[in-house]
This record gives C-alpha cells, structure tokens and sequence, in this order.
C-alpha cells in the first residue's frame, strides 16, 4: 500500500475553510425577512428575549385591499405574500434567520435581525 504525503494546510487556507458560505435569499425570502424586522422592532407586533436578543413576532397584519400595513409603512399585498407562504418560513428557518412556528409566530435570530436586505429603505410610509 502506497501512502500519499499528507499536505499541510496553510493558514489561508484554514480561514477560506473556516469562513461561512454567505446566507444567499432569493426576492420573496429577502422582501419577507425585511418585514419581519420592520415588525420585529415594533413592540406591537414583537417581543424582545433579554437573554438571547431574539425578537419573537406574534402579531401578523392581515391585509386590506391590495396593501398591509407593517409598522409605518404600508406595502403591497404581493410584497408580503411571504407571511402566508410555509416554504418562505421554511428556508429562512433552514438558514437560521428565523425559528418558525408558521403561522401563528416567528421568532427572528440574531443573524437574522442583522441580515443587510438592503429592502429597509424601500418601504413607503403610510398616510393613513
């Protein structure tokens, strides 16, 4: 039996292994991530953990018409269509962004409620 050198890792080469995959959201995902912060920094809509800093969402507005309203903004109902949709939470719970119990609650994760959507600003404020 032939035995191959064993190569040594650099130290580069540790920290490309030891780095995360970068957590990839497709539009629904991110749009649906975005306004679980926006509820998530509601005290409304959500309620703070002390301990672990995870944010628990137990309050999903319903929509009226053709639009919701989450926290001072007003959306689309196609832009948080992700509130009804089980898959949506599934991933985003598979990705550690939140724990889900859908329906009913979420409960953001710290990655999740430090994840850059770069949606946050996208949001228009509602008039009524």
């Amino acid at each position: 039996m032939i035995k191959k050198p064993v190569q040594s890792l650099s130290v580069q080469g540790i920290i490309l292994f030891m780095r995360k995959k970068p957590i990839k959201l497709n539009p629904l995902q991110k749009r649906t991530l975005a306004l679980f912060q926006v509820l998530a920094s509601n005290p409304e809509s959500s309620s703070l953990n002390s301990e672990t800093g995870e944010v628990t969402i137990s309050y999903l507005p319903q929509p009226h018409g053709d639009h919701v309203h989450i926290g001072g903004f007003v959306v689309s109902g196609q832009e948080a269509s992700g509130f009804a949709n089980e898959a949506v939470w599934q991933a985003l719970d598979r990705k550690g962004l939140i724990t889900s119990n859908f329906p009913i609650a979420a409960t953001i994760t710290g990655p999740g409620l430090a994840f850059d959507t770069g949606l946050r600003d996208q949001f228009e404020h509602s008039d009524h």
